[in-house]
């Protein structure tokens, strides 16, 4: 039996900062204790640092295909970047095509997956095609450990109307699981996009203005009112707007029970991002970055607990044969970015160590949340006894400057270029393996498929 201690650090949990010891047995945790001494274990001393349960990422797209476009990242690189980064478990979207049934596009995501993979991982299932068999074949993805569901209210080879949605959520909320809502009004995505490409604005500085706040605003409100039809909690990705917010915050004061994410990029940019010139396709995602006051909303939300989640919406493209394929027409940028890697640091150092949100807050937001939301706590998201011994040593002195060529992730640029940033993951345990030290991933293809439980949709802030 392979024994460790981690001595002498901060145990971050959303409910308190405390000094203690960490007993791992083989891969699980035993004890947490003042003190704890065991012949012949190996001792890992945390004075100075914060320990964190590992950090659950649950909003990725890795070795994805647009159909024009792949990313960059398959599992093999993005989990690689997301365990030096502190991230030990990620949420991928496997996704169903037109035509496919689910247990295909699920098959699909095995096959990327298995075997490359350095953090452990778990899927949601996006689904483009309801139908009969679709909804028979909701029991067998519980079966596989699959509870929650994605549906996308744009993109035209994704998107379901809203029957179709009000159905589906019916369906879902019966057998436990969630459904996850990518909103934005896809009609008025395609309207507005044709309209700035008629005015011969093809630059990315036209991105903004094809997909404008109201755009996510109305879509929000719809999803929440056919979730309240269907009698079904809902749960909004990447949450980019005030006035999205606001109309979660009003589903909640009229009793529904609603889950907001959002991602550093709507905490870190804003709109001022997107220019003329070219560069700029390297901040072109959807939703896009918003106006400041949208970012100053989504802070207060993190501080007053408003917010469920972080997830990252890793969608990475190369520039060079990828994001280059728009170079003449804005609308053929492939959207996303990278983040998988960067989302611990970037929370640390712009909400942590600026004051506007506590290391509680951050290992609610980024550990212990997702685990309760997404049917994997008390197994992962928690430094107790019983669960998974997925610890972050975090040490809050370190200075760094992020530099795309220094990262795991497989890209050609990174969207925070020279940031300087603030404490770093210094030693990463994966179901009590030591897979990083010293910022440096010793050892990969660690990581596991982790089937989930019901869903917990249920908001604990404040």
């Amino acid at each position: 039996m392979k024994r460790i201690i981690i001595k002498n650090g901060q145990v971050v949990s959303p409910r308190s900062v405390e000094k203690c010891d960490i007993l791992i047995e083989d891969e699980k945790i035993v004890e947490v204790a003042p003190e704890i001494s065991v012949d012949g274990a190996e001792v890992m001393d945390a004075s100075g640092k914060l320990v964190f349960p590992g950090f659950i990422d649950p909003h990725t797209h890795l070795d994805l295909t647009t159909g024009t476009c792949h990313t960059a990242d398959d599992f093999k690189s993005g989990t690689l970047g997301a365990i030096a980064g502190g991230t030990t478990t990620i949420l991928d979207f496997a996704t169903q095509e037109r035509g496919e049934t689910l247990e295909e596009g699920l098959n699909h995501w095995f096959a990327m997956s298995e075997g490359v993979c350095s953090c452990d991982y778990g899927f949601h299932m996006a689904i483009s095609d309801w139908n009969d068999t679709t909804r028979r074949e909701l029991v067998d993805m519980r079966a596989r450990g699959v509870s929650s569901f994605k549906f996308y209210m744009a993109y035209p080879s994704l998107r379901c109307d809203d029957r179709s949605i009000f159905e589906a959520l019916e369906a879902i909320d019966a057998m436990g699981g969630l459904s996850c809502m990518h909103c934005e009004n896809g009609d008025l995505v395609e309207a507005l996009t044709a309209e700035q490409r008629e005015l011969g604005h093809l630059t990315p500085a036209a991105h903004p203005l094809s997909r404008p706040g109201f755009v996510e605003a109305e879509a929000v409100d719809r999803y929440l009112a056919i979730a309240e039809a269907a009698g079904a909690p809902a749960y909004v990705v990447h949450l980019s707007t005030a006035r999205g917010l606001s109309h979660c915050l009003a589903a909640r004061d009229r009793g529904q029970q609603v889950l907001i994410e959002t991602c550093p990029q709507y905490l870190a940019l804003d709109d001022s991002c997107y220019t003329d010139d070219f560069e700029s396709a390297k901040y072109v995602f959807a939703p896009p970055a918003r106006k400041k006051v949208d970012q100053a909303a989504l802070w207060q939300a993190i501080t007053e607990d408003v917010v469920d989640t972080v997830g990252s919406d890793h969608c990475s493209f190369n520039m060079v044969g990828g994001k280059d394929a728009g170079m003449a027409d804005f609308s053929q940028i492939p959207n996303g970015m990278p983040g998988v890697e960067t989302r611990p640091l970037l929370m640390y150092t712009l909400g942590v160590a600026t004051g506007r949100m506590t290391s509680g807050q951050m290992a609610a937001l980024l550990s212990e949340n997702p685990a309760r939301i997404f049917g994997m706590y008390p197994r992962k998201g928690v430094i107790a006894p019983g669960s998974d011994a997925d610890v972050v040593i975090w040490d809050p002195e370190a200075r760094g400057t992020i530099h795309y060529a220094d990262l795991y992730m497989n890209v050609d640029y990174n969207p925070y270029e020279g940031m300087a940033t603030v404490g770093r993951a210094d030693t990463v345990v994966l179901r009590g393996q030591v897979v990083v030290e010293n910022g440096v991933v010793i050892q990969e293809d660690c990581g596991r498929y982790i089937p989930r439980e019901a869903c917990v949709a249920e908001h604990v802030g404040s």
